[in-house]
């Protein structure tokens, strides 16, 4: 446990910041396991802007890496552009 004020303080932000990180995590998870469930193009194509909206922000933050965010949107494009 803590001794120090600072180390009381910098615990209770850590947990702030690891419940805000998950939470937007799971998010973006849910939204991408949602859009692969699609199997109409149309509504794969309304998804995929919302779950590449996700992702930006998510980069944007630093909760995920832009190189990561730049990879999923790529295999999710690749996804909506197989369905038929």
């Amino acid at each position: 446990m803590p001794q120090h004020k600072s180390a009381k303080k910098r615990m209770r932000t850590n947990a702030r910041k690891r419940a805000y990180n998950r939470m937007n995590k799971s998010r973006m998870k849910t939204a991408i396991k949602d859009l692969r469930d699609t199997q109409d193009k149309t509504v794969a194509e309304e998804k995929y802007k919302d779950v590449t909206t996700i992702l930006d922000r998510l980069a944007t933050k630093g909760i995920i890496h832009k190189n990561t965010a730049a990879n999923r949107k790529s295999k999710l494009a690749k996804f909506v552009q197989t369905l038929g």
